[in-house]
This record gives structure tokens, C-alpha cells and sequence, in this order.
């Protein structure tokens, strides 16, 4: 199986065409057509299901699409570390992030580091603890910030100043708009949207034994997208606070809850990880910046 192979495969299953990934290939379609026949016959399976318009992916090519996707992924990563080897003014690291307005202090890291190293490129991930971490531990990212305290036996970390104080997020027009902080009763019977990560491992702490008397109406891995179901009169968003735009024109407000309700967070790595000379002066930044918390 070849890289140049898995590309043509992927370039097919994101046109779902052979004559338009020829194209964008710059190669024949038969050429093409060939190279996918090939495939078939190596892996014993059908990979398409075809028809007179389009081609779409079998339930065996759709397992290929993903482990073709992380393939290339590493394959191009691998290929950035080397060519830095010689080129220290610059070159690329991948960061998973956690949804955060504590992300600033990544962000101002970059910025000095950027004075100094001007060619460097950063690439985001966005996303909750387990996609995250499950990108790390596969070698996709260099780094990742999360919202949930570290396994030390897989990861080295660093914590970021600050915690994320959690509230709700109301209409304005609504009756727990008019108070300034949220109690855990005042939460009874509102339907609620929150992230499953969050419903698991944060709000047990806080509710105790009284968890089963929340109504949590809807997931989000995203606070924006559920801020915009707030708008439209499905529930209230439990979030952290800075995360939502919460202005007199959005329509929306943040009221804390109390007892307060705090998660901190951390970058991590992998231990014994072995990175790219831009990574591993990004991450002696990162110590110089936070070692002291």
C-alpha cells in the first residue's frame, strides 16, 4: 500500500467522482481508476460502491478514509520535522486545545516565541479532553491543552495560570437573569446544555448526590453553538465564564454558580516524546513561562 495511492483514494472519497479527483490529481482517469482497482485487490474488499453519477464509500472504505486520514497525517508530519532539522528560524508544531478564553496565555506564549522564531507555524486542533488526548497519543499533535487533571503515568504537563470559573448562560429576559449568582436549586426543572465530558467529570463535584435532579436537555462539544439554542428558548448553557459574548446586544447573560465551581487546566506531552527542534524550543518556552505554577 502506498502513500501516493492512499492520497488518490482520499482525493476520490472527498469528490466522490473519479473524473473530478483525476483533476485535481493532474492524472489520467484510467490511470486512476487502475490505481483504485489495485487497492481493491490488495485489501480484498470493495472500497466504493459505484454507480453512473458518483462513488461512495462502502462501510470498508469509510474504515480506510480514517486510518488513510491519520496515515497521511503522520506521513506529513514526519516529513515537517525533518525538513526543520537544519532550520531553526522556523518550522511547525500541532497543538490540541481545549475551549478556553484561558487560551490567551497560549496565545501571548506564541507571540513572544514568534519575535524570535518568525517562520514559526502553529496548527489548532479544537476539542474536548478524549479526542485530544487520543490525537496526542497516536502522534498527530506535539502538545495539548486540556480541561481534566492529567494521567501522570502517560503525561508530562504544565499547568496555565488561572482556572475557568464555571455559570450559566440565560436570555436576558429570563426570571434567572434578575439574579446575580446561581444556586444549585435555582437550576432545578431548567433544561440544561452542557458538554458530556463536563457532565461527567465536573458537575458530579459540584452537585453531589443531588446530580440526578438536573435536566440536561442537550450536549455541546462546542459553548458557541449551544449559546445560539440559549437564543432561541431551548434551555441555558452551563459553561465557563468569557467563553459566550454576553453584551447587552447578544441578547444573553453569564450568572455564576455557587458554591463556585472551578476547572483548571494543562498542557501536556507525551513522556519520553521525542520532538522537532521548533517543538522542543516551543516547549522550554512554555516551561520559562509556566513553571512556576
Amino acid at each position: 500500500m502506498e502513500i501516493r495511492v492512499l492520497r488518490y483514494f482520499l482525493a476520490i472519497a472527498r469528490e466522490e467522482n473519479m473524473t473530478r479527483a483525476a483533476a485535481q490529481l493532474h492524472v489520467s482517469q484510467p490511470s486512476l481508476s487502475k490505481e483504485m482497482k489495485k487497492l481493491e485487490e490488495e485489501l480484498g474488499c470493495e472500497l466504493f460502491v459505484r454507480s453512473n453519477k458518483n462513488m461512495r464509500l462502502s462501510d470498508e472504505g469509510m474504515l480506510l478514509r480514517k486510518r488513510a486520514e491519520d496515515i497521511l497525517s503522520m506521513v506529513d508530519k514526519t516529513a515537517e520535522e525533518f525538513s526543520q532539522l537544519d532550520n531553526i528560524t522556523g518550522g511547525e508544531i500541532r497543538i490540541g486545545c481545549a475551549e478556553s478564553h484561558l487560551i490567551k496565555y497560549l496565545a501571548q506564549s506564541i507571540k513572544a516565541f514568534k519575535e524570535t522564531y518568525p517562520g514559526f507555524v502553529f496548527h489548532v486542533f479544537s476539542g474536548d479532553t478524549q479526542p485530544v488526548a487520543e490525537r496526542l497519543d497516536r502522534g498527530l499533535l506535539d502538545l495539548a491543552v486540556i480541561v481534566e487533571p492529567p494521567n501522570l503515568s502517560k503525561y508530562n504537563y504544565l499547568m496555565i495560570p488561572e482556572s475557568n470559573k464555571w455559570g450559566l448562560v440565560v436570555r436576558r429576559d429570563s426570571a434567572l437573569a434578575k439574579k446575580t449568582a446561581l444556586t444549585l436549586e435555582d437550576l432545578y426543572g431548567v433544561p440544561l446544555f452542557c458538554s458530556e465530558q463536563s457532565i461527567k467529570a465536573d458537575f458530579p463535584r459540584w452537585c453531589g448526590e443531588n446530580m440526578d435532579k438536573l435536566h440536561f436537555a442537550g450536549t455541546f462539544n462546542l459553548a458557541y453553538n449551544g449559546s445560539v439554542f440559549v437564543k432561541e428558548g431551548l434551555g441555558c448553557l452551563l459553561t465557563f465564564e468569557h467563553l459566550i459574548d454576553t453584551g447587552e446586544e447578544s441578547g444573553l447573560c453569564f450568572r455564576p454558580i455557587v458554591p463556585v465551581l472551578e476547572t483548571n487546566m494543562y498542557i501536556i506531552w507525551k513522556k519520553y516524546q521525542i520532538f522537532s527542534p521548533i517543538a522542543e524550543l516551543f516547549l522550554k518556552k512554555l516551561k520559562e513561562d509556566y513553571s512556576s505554577y
